[in-house]
């Protein structure tokens, strides 16, 4: 700790090495350099890599133009324990192995090696899904700031990991299959809203061992922070407040939504705006199924033919490991060239900016949390197909709870035949209008959690508070020994 009470705080940030951590991660570090933190941030090799090769202009600094601004943002890169090269996408399970049990190494090294220059550093601000921070933090004295990149629902759900198990809806071989109804501030949950993780048998994953001991690291946190709106999950929310130091803080954008001055994205963005420019306003459906996740091949062929049976205008972002990085062509050989009147298909794109855009009247999403608040930001409604981790708890939030959108398939598997249906179904002037409107009053809610009387405005300004109380105290504990 420091030897003097530090007015403008010096915090360590890292960020969980995927681009949907990245994002908002990055975004919170630029929030509160503004309210006056030094903020030293601290990327993995592989994700600096991947910008570079998205943003060639980026150098080693992605931070260098905020600081031209004032803002006191350093920049630094270390190894997640796996070469550079190493596809970790395809390889996910060795990938969430290295950060169970290789990172922290490299982490902790980091951080003495701060200390060593010099650095008055006060506190640690790391993703919730890491399982190391508050035993790093003590060891080095700092105070611990958890980040949780998700909504309050999901955290809840993973917090109260043990009624579930008491209760047999998690952990067993033959686990209940009735409503969950016993977690506080949760109103009653269907398991199969719950997230992928706590609806699998198999829990010796490196991802359950990921879940289980960060869950518990986290209860030593001395702050959480949440990428949330107290209005939108009021119940939740005040339940866990009850039990921890919470703060939602959501949504965590960029001053100008669309205008980034920080390099985020991990693939290289194809420019779709000029196409969408000569299409009618909300016209058009916006497809992705964000950075990371998968989609089977059948999966995928079918939500294909229902987008060409429905006969709506769509932009579909199509990563090319979508279904794998050793099939890197998935569509049909004819495809692109059948539906190209009223499609346009890219690899990857700024999707702030097209959500933003006029002719976008609907998104087809996996319901990664980033692209439901970033949708419900440019009021637009969503259709939605979930894949793993906490979409299908996301999509019980869009679809059951604030009705602002639809699911693509109501069946185990989806067909082409339903799919069509649906994307129909939502892109429709009279049918969508219920959804419009309801994404509106959802929209008009995170604008009020924003402003200076808002919700959002308030807690972020009571964590900092709060924290800078919490040093004071430190320092005068430390001071008196």
């Amino acid at each position: 700790m420091a030897d003097e009470p530090q007015k403008k705080p010096h915090a360590i940030f890292i960020p969980y090495p995927l681009q949907g951590h990245v994002i908002p991660s990055v975004q919170l570090a630029i929030k509160l350099a503004s309210q006056g933190f030094t903020i030293t941030f601290i990327n993995t090799h592989s994700v600096h890599h991947q910008k570079a090769k998205a943003c060639p202009d980026i150098g080693t600094d992605i931070f260098a133009k905020v600081r031209e601004s004032g803002l006191d943002i350093r920049y630094m890169t270390i190894s997640d324990g796996l070469p550079v090269g190493f596809d970790r996408s395809l390889n996910h399970n060795q990938f969430m192995a290295a950060l169970l049990h290789v990172f922290s190494a490299h982490v902790e090294e980091a951080v003495a090696g701060i200390l060593a220059s010099g650095e008055k550093v006060t506190c640690l601000i790391a993703d919730t899904f890491f399982v190391w921070p508050s035993k790093i933090a003590t060891k080095f004295g700092l105070l611990y700031v958890s980040f949780w990149t998700e909504p309050a629902l999901v955290f809840s759900l993973y917090y109260h990991l043990d009624l579930l198990r008491i209760h047999s809806h998690f952990g067993c071989l033959d686990c209940r299959e009735d409503t969950i109804d016993y977690i506080p501030g949760v109103r009653a949950i269907d398991p199969k809203d719950t997230t992928s993780y706590l609806q699998e048998t198999d829990t010796t994953s490196a991802c359950h061992q990921i879940i289980f001991n960060a869950f518990q690291d986290t209860r030593n946190a001395d702050f959480i922070i949440c990428n949330t709106v107290q209005e939108l999950e009021t119940e939740t929310i005040s339940a866990l407040q009850d039990k921890l130091p919470f703060y939602a803080t959501g949504p965590i954008f960029p001053t100008g939504f669309t205008k980034r001055v920080v390099a985020t994205s991990l693939w290289s963005e194809s420019d779709c705006i000029q196409w969408l420019d000569t299409r009618p306003p909300g016209s058009v459906l916006y497809v992705s199924f964000g950075s990371y996740a998968h989609v089977t091949k059948r999966d995928l062929l079918e939500i294909a033919d229902g987008l060409s049976q429905s006969n709506v205008s769509f932009v579909w972002v199509l990563r090319s490991d979508i279904v794998s990085s050793n099939d890197t062509d998935p569509l049909p050989e004819r495809y692109e060239q059948e539906v190209s009147e009223r499609a346009l298909i890219i690899p990857w794109c700024c999707q702030p900016a097209v959500l933003a855009h006029q002719a976008i009247g609907g998104f087809l999403t996996h319901c990664g949390w980033n692209s439901i608040l970033e949708s419900i930001w440019c009021k637009v409604p969503l259709l939605c197909f979930p894949l793993y981790t906490d979409q299908f708890t996301n999509r019980k939030l869009v679809v059951d709870d604030w009705k602002i959108g639809i699911n693509l398939s109501n069946h185990k598997l989806v067909t082409k035949e339903e799919a069509a249906k649906n994307i129909k179904c939502l892109m429709n002037k009279e049918l969508g209008d219920k959804y419009r409107n309801a994404v509106q009053e959802v929209k008009t809610t995170m604008e009020n959690a924003l402003k200076s009387n808002g919700s959002s405005q308030y807690n972020m300004d009571q964590f900092i508070e709060d924290l800078k109380a919490k040093i004071q105290k430190r320092y005068a504990a430390v001071s008196a020994q």
